[in-house]
């Protein structure tokens, strides 16, 4: 009889392949090498042995992927049922998926049933809780279910790897309540690198600096050697001040490109933090969040771009063609124009040519700084056509803001 309550607890748990996680087979320490990392895994190990023992209140386990939070999670389910007490594990991603399912007529099992299951169960492990690209329904039904369990005050186990506050107001209240839920933080998770999308970290781009930009190239007139020069200094200028923007406008290989990863390597190698990401490589970067392989959410990622301390946009030009990336475009640069944040940019089209509320704020001229650099390719000596200025190009040196 108690073989049998132990299959039908099993077969209940919904923990399949994962019934083979368990205290027995993990480490007390985790399978960290640095000690603050061992310090946090072992708190977290002590109270998930504790809540294991004597499960009373939620566990809240936060912490990034692959950092041993499920097979802790998993082991205080694993023991609960070898003392012959029930357990019910499931991830947030397959109860949404169940839960619309049931809805279906050929469901074997109703939408009521399986949500009252899940809601009333003794003991609920509710793995990798997100509200990321999440709709409002799926949205709804979490704050439903934890929102019961944290008033029957119902012995609940999550993990998560988002840090409780980022959590909207209703089910941050209830996870960081102190008299219910306790939080361990397993691992901090590793903020976004700007390394993750710097295209500065190519070889060719790392070897641009300001000391091997040559403006006194023997094919250029003296007329385009002062312009050369010119935009020698202003990019100086902007390296050792990050301020406003500066904007690019040239052919291609006029040596734009040169001068835009000049700066980010000066900055880095003053310890400050820049992000330097050619444009169609980071509308690429943007619509690669939206698979199911991606280790950032598009939210994560779009935030850390648009709130860089220095952004430097490069090749800024004809790939926003499509609706989608116009837009998100437009919102990368509204918002550090709204903001003032430091942007460099760098194009080969006239300004007159770029979505118009986009130009509209690169050529600002109390942000702006707008210099066409008038020189022929740069990275050869064959002389090239000399380029006529365009219609937009005039206006602004005029305006003296374009050289």
């Amino acid at each position: 009889m108690k073989k049998e309550k132990l299959t039908q607890l099993q077969h209940y748990s919904n923990l399949g392949a994962l019934s083979r996680l368990t205290f027995d087979n993990l480490l007390p320490t985790g399978r960290y090498d640095d000690t603050e990392s061992q310090q946090y895994f072992t708190q977290a190990y002590e109270a998930a042995r504790a809540f294991a023992n004597k499960p009373n209140g939620w566990l809240i386990l936060v912490g990034p992927t692959g950092c041993g939070k499920t097979h802790l999670a998993c082991a205080i389910a694993n023991y609960r049922l070898s003392i012959g007490q029930p357990a019910f594990y499931i991830g947030t991603a397959d109860l949404l998926d169940h839960l619309r399912s049931a809805f279906s007529p050929s469901s074997e099992i109703a939408h009521d049933e399986l949500f009252e299951r899940v809601k009333d169960t003794p003991l609920l492990v509710l793995d990798d809780l997100t509200t990321t690209a999440t709709t409002p329904w799926a949205k709804g039904k979490l704050e439903q279910l934890l929102g019961y369990r944290f008033n029957a005050h119902l012995p609940t186990v999550i993990t998560t790897d988002m840090p409780v506050e980022e959590f909207d107001d209703s089910l941050r209240g209830h996870l960081n309540d102190p008299g219910l839920c306790r939080i361990c933080v397993i691992r901090r998770k590793t903020p976004l690198g700007l390394d993750y999308l710097g295209g500065i970290e190519l070889e060719a781009l790392r070897e641009k600096t300001f000391n091997n930009f040559n403006y006194k190239l023997s094919n250029l007139s003296s007329e385009e050697r002062v312009n050369l020069e010119q935009a020698y200094r202003n990019a100086v200028n902007f390296a050792k001040c990050p301020g406003g923007w500066l904007i690019f406008v040239g052919v291609n290989g006029c040596g734009k490109t040169h001068l835009a990863a000049a700066i980010a390597n000066h900055l880095r190698q003053e310890g400050k933090s820049v992000l330097f990401i050619v444009v169609p490589d980071l509308l690429d970067h943007l619509r690669s969040t939206f698979s199911p392989e991606s280790r950032v959410s598009y939210d994560e990622l779009f935030e850390k771009i648009k709130r860089a301390p220095v952004l430097i946009l490069d090749d800024f030009g004809e790939q926003a063609a499509t609706p989608w990336a116009q837009e998100k475009l437009y919102q990368l640069i509204n918002y550090r124009y709204n903001a003032r944040l430091a942007t460099v940019v760098t194009t080969c089209l006239d300004l007159d040519d770029i979505e118009r509320r986009i130009g509209s704020r690169m050529v600002d001229p109390s942000l702006s700084l707008v210099f066409n650099i008038n020189a022929p390719d740069y990275r050869g000596d064959i002389k090239s056509p000399r380029v006529r200025e365009t219609k937009s190009q005039q206006r602004y040196s005029r305006r003296g803001r374009l050289s």
